[in-house]
């Protein structure tokens, strides 16, 4: 198992920036891939970025060349750095991480950490 903590979401106006941090309580080397998701009210939560265990990225490709999810080993911790936010980018960002033991995907969820975003 695994337990998840994110943190730097707040308030920023259009055109800022914010970083998110998801600190694991465990050793993110030995988690098979680590990813940010989000949900805007009466939306479904989707994917805006994850990354494996060896490094390999994914992307939600309306926010490619604005987000940029990254990771510290030593830090067991995942980033999302979000520049020129937008509006519609307000949401509750969430990050989720994927433990595959044997065949089956085991998937960890944060709490979650408001961003919103004022034009």
């Amino acid at each position: 198992q695994v337990q998840l903590d994110e943190s730097g979401g707040g308030l920023v106006q259009a055109g800022g920036s914010l970083r998110l941090s998801c600190a694991a309580s465990r050793s993110i080397s030995s988690i098979n891939a680590m990813g940010w998701y989000r949900q805007a009210p009466g939306k479904q939560r989707e994917l805006v970025a994850g990354i494996t265990s060896d490094g390999s990225t994914v992307y939600a490709n309306s926010l490619k060349g604005r987000f940029t999810i990254s990771r510290d080993n030593a830090k067991n911790t995942v980033y999302l750095q979000m520049n020129s936010l937008k509006p519609e980018d307000t949401a509750v960002y969430y990050c989720k991480a994927t433990i595959i033991i044997e065949v089956h995907a085991h998937d960890y969820w944060g709490q979650g950490t408001q961003v919103t975003v004022s034009s």
